[in-house]
């Protein structure tokens, strides 16, 4: 975690803008400013809180609406007069009910598939009469499994003889069916993904 004896707090007379982000999605949800109470008080409960100008006085993000910001880590500028925190959401982040303070379409355009491994994990547990993922899940690995083999090859049919949304909606199917397994296995899309980086990483450095 940050120190806060790092951060220049002297430039802006005691307060430091703070840009806070969806840690799972990369959605920037608001902009805020903290002083060393604020950070302080961030750090010792793991709760954003901010310093507000108005008021003159510390609040803490949500605490009237239960919206509030759970703290993963933060991160602080090159020039040390700036904070990136990164924090999970426990719901709409903006007062007029939106997700986001700069709008619903602020999200990254590939963030859903973080939703969406959220919207998985939390409808595995789900009776399975009310949720296809739950039925899914009961049948067991083999038929995740299986699934997955269906939709890989209805992709590469779709890619041959479909049309482009035939391909875009069979690689829908893949991805959700394939999210679905990796839950199973304890697994998720970000393990895929630093997979990924790991490779390209590799391959940048021996062509360098």
């Amino acid at each position: 975690m940050i120190d806060p004896n790092r951060v220049d707090w002297a430039k802006m007379d005691g307060l430091v803008p703070v840009v806070v982000q969806h840690y799972d999605t990369g959605e920037v949800r608001m902009l805020g400013y903290m002083n060393r109470d604020a950070l302080d008080a961030t750090i010792a409960s793991g709760l954003v809180t901010f310093f507000s100008r108005s008021r003159g006085a510390l609040w803490r993000k949500g605490e009237t609406s239960g919206n509030l910001l759970d703290l993963v880590d933060i991160r602080l500028d090159c020039d040390r007069d700036a904070l990136l925190v990164h924090a999970r959401p426990r719901g709409p982040t903006c007062h007029t009910g939106t997700n986001s303070c700069f709008g619903d379409d602020a999200a990254p355009r590939l963030a859903f598939l973080a939703e969406l491994q959220q919207v998985v994990a939390g409808r595995a547990g789900a009776p399975p009469d009310e949720s296809y993922t739950a039925r899914l899940v009961k049948a067991g690995l083999g038929r995740m499994a299986q699934k997955v083999g269906e939709e890989g090859v209805e992709v590469a049919l779709s890619a041959v003889t479909g049309s482009e949304a035939d391909m875009v909606g069979e690689a829908a199917d893949l991805l959700y069916h394939l999210t679905v397994l990796l839950h199973a296995r304890g697994l998720s899309l970000d393990e895929v993904g630093d997979e990924l980086r790991r490779r390209h990483s590799k391959a940048s450095a021996a062509t360098a």
